[in-house]
């Protein structure tokens, strides 16, 4: 076990607060590297700027420590980033609000996690924005660190702060709050940048960030222009994203830092492919994240083993989009299944299609019995799935569920949404339609302990999206549905019309505050901080979400929430065109007919959409090979 090198200055304030194990430190680590050492010798001689010292880089994740450590990212970027030429990497986390309260009592700056250095003293601070409800504890951090919350107030001793992940697609709502953001995968993006920001220390700031905008993949919001039209976007040329072409030369790490504690996700976890090839029209993912890229399967065995190996997890998951969607899925499972039995160890699928092939590979891994089978159907009515394209039919549906209990599952979780496009109450109903059939074909296999659980979420348009036009929900809209489906679930009085079927729906007040900051242009950023300095905080955990103090901050601000979740014109200018994902916005506006029309868009590995990606050609010839081979 490595433990730090440095007195945690949180030590005493840890019986003062809830989980107190998320700030001890305490992990099991990768080897350090020599550029590693050579850093932490550095940082222990002298200051930032010395001449020759290595570029001090925290990755920061603006949630606790238990959710970010379940990130998967900087289980890739902190070794990634450790093995760069001159680059300390460490790490740091939102913490809980009784710990920032201790922090504020004491005078006590936010530090990292490895080597308990101040925030502060690094050369950049690189945030990742996973989903949009995160914004507030991103101040949080930055007020702790002493770091000034916009770019603008920050001086040449100031960290480069900057943000990277899914919130980068859709930067002007934060933009204020950043130096700069990374658009695309890190890999393909940090080793330029990071290079150029070590030389260039020393220079004014301005200088600095200037020059950061020729690395490809990098936007600074600083030298872009707000349109005149508040609800427009910025001028300046548009930021491409940047991908790793070649999954097969993108970073492998073969190994994984192990908390002490438990996790969100406590497992080893590979990342099998990138991209999906499905087309589903609400997912955001699914279209920047493009084109599909596979790993070899003979380098994923190997690393599943190594990650059994070297971390001591029993369970390795395979991530993906759409993990039954890996073309050399059947081999990669049976080539695993009697070394992972040797070692007392098993594989688990996080998603799985609703067709019998997805069933199967579920039933050769042993130890998803255990947690039951989640699907997604996304839809009730056959129409209304076609309108998402989410490409699968009723009869699947069936299939797969009788399959599923037949082979003797006790619990299957479906999640759905409501608010879609072109949604009408039959849609609604062919949910509980849908959750009552399954509870049928489980009592037809004697499966009389079987429950079947509905997820359902608002639907949030977002951008990059052939939805990304569309008009959210309300507030009232959402409650209303879920009233609805709730009554037909669970009854009039809440009691379960029936013990074997459960229901569980968002909060529609969170989902339109997503949808507000999901679509929103550079002026939301007043309406953030104000929230956040009348206490929101942690706004994705409902424990401590409240929507009035972000409603008084949009009227103090007099901006309309509504503007942002309502109706866009095919030709309006949207917030976001100047971020460039690869999907042409004529493809886009196709889908978004197509979808009125509910006409299904052929999966992109059997014919090619257009969507105007350029596609560095099929993963491997293993992905020519028929699924489960």
């Amino acid at each position: 076990m490595w433990f730090p090198e440095f007195d945690n200055p949180l030590w005493p304030l840890l019986a003062q607060v809830s989980r107190p194990s998320r700030y001890s430190g305490s992990e099991w680590r990768f080897p350090v590297s020599h550029a590693v050492s050579r850093a932490s010798s550095a940082v222990s001689s002298g200051g930032k700027n010395e001449e020759g010292a290595p570029l001090k880089v925290c990755l920061a994740f603006p949630d606790v420590y238990e959710i970010g450590m379940s990130y998967y990212g900087f289980q890739i970027l902190s070794p990634f980033l450790a093995g760069l030429p001159h680059v300390l990497v460490d790490r740091a986390y939102c913490p809980w609000v009784d710990m920032e309260r201790l922090l504020r009592e004491h005078s006590l700056p936010l530090t990292s996690v490895e080597r308990s250095l101040p925030l502060a003293d690094f050369d950049v601070v690189g945030f990742t924005l996973q989903h949009e409800l995160c914004c507030t504890n991103v101040l949080t951090m930055l007020d702790l660190a002493g770091i000034p919350l916009r770019s603008e107030a920050r001086g040449d001793g100031h960290p480069i702060v900057m943000a990277g992940g899914p919130g980068a697609f859709v930067p002007e709502p934060v933009a204020p709050f950043f130096d700069l953001f990374c658009v695309g995968e890190g890999e393909a993006v940090f080793p330029g940048l990071l290079a150029l920001l070590r030389e260039t220390r020393g220079q004014k700031r301005h200088e600095r960030l200037a020059q950061c905008r020729a690395v490809p993949g990098v936007y600074v919001p600083g030298v872009y222009a707000p349109g005149e039209d508040p609800g427009s976007g910025v001028s300046g040329p548009a930021v491409r994203r940047q991908f790793v072409r070649s999954f097969g030369d993108a970073y492998l790490p073969d190994s994984m830092i192990v908390p002490s504690v438990g996790i969100v996700h406590d497992r080893a976890a590979l990342e099998i492919f990138r991209g999906c090839s499905r087309g589903c029209r609400f997912c955001q993912a699914g279209m920047t994240n493009r084109p599909v890229r596979e790993r070899a399967p003979e380098a994923v065995t190997e690393s599943i083993l190594n990650l059994i190996r070297r971390t001591g997890w029993e369970e390795v998951g395979l991530l993906s989009l759409a993990s039954c969607d890996y073309s050399a899925i059947g081999r990669v499972i049976d080539d695993l299944a009697p070394r992972l039995t040797e070692k007392h160890a098993h594989l688990s699928l996080p998603s799985l299609r609703m067709d019998g092939f997805s069933v199967d590979l579920a039933d050769r891994l042993r130890a998803v019995r255990r947690g039951g089978l989640t699907f997604a159907p996304e839809a009730g009515t056959q129409r209304l799935r076609d309108v998402i394209n989410k490409g699968i039919d009723e009869d699947s549906i069936s299939a797969c569920l009788n399959e599923v209990f037949s082979k003797g599952w006790d619990r299957v979780k479906l999640y759905f949404m409501m608010g879609l496009p072109t949604e009408t109450e039959e849609d609604l109903r062919g949910i509980v339609r849908l959750a009552r059939d399954a509870v049928k074909l489980a009592r037809r296999h004697n499966r009389r302990r079987a429950s079947v659980s509905v997820s359902v979420a608002g639907f949030v348009p977002k951008a990059h999206t052939p939805f990304q036009w569309e008009r959210q929900n309300t507030v009232e809209e959402l409650r209303e549905k879920g009233r609805f489906l709730k009554s037909q679930i669970l009854g009039k009085g809440g009691a379960p019309l029936d013990r074997n079927l459960s229901l569980k729906y968002h909060d529609p007040e969170q989902s339109f505050l997503e949808g507000v900051l999901a679509r929103g242009n550079r002026g939301t950023a007043d309406a953030i901080e104000r929230a956040w300095r009348k206490g929101a905080r942690f706004d994705g955990w409902s424990e401590t979400f409240n929507l009035s103090r972000w409603l008084e901050a949009f009227e103090a601000c007099g901006l309309d929430p509504a503007d942002c979740t309502r109706e866009r014109a095919e030709t309006e200018r949207l917030p976001w065109d100047h971020i460039d994902v690869g999907v042409t916005r004529a493809f886009l506006w196709s889908e978004r007919c197509a979808a009125y029309g509910a006409r299904l868009t052929p999966d992109c590995r059997v014919r090619c959409a257009g969507c105007g990606i350029d596609c560095p050609g099929p993963p491997g010839p293993w992905a020519l090979e028929p699924s489960g081979v």
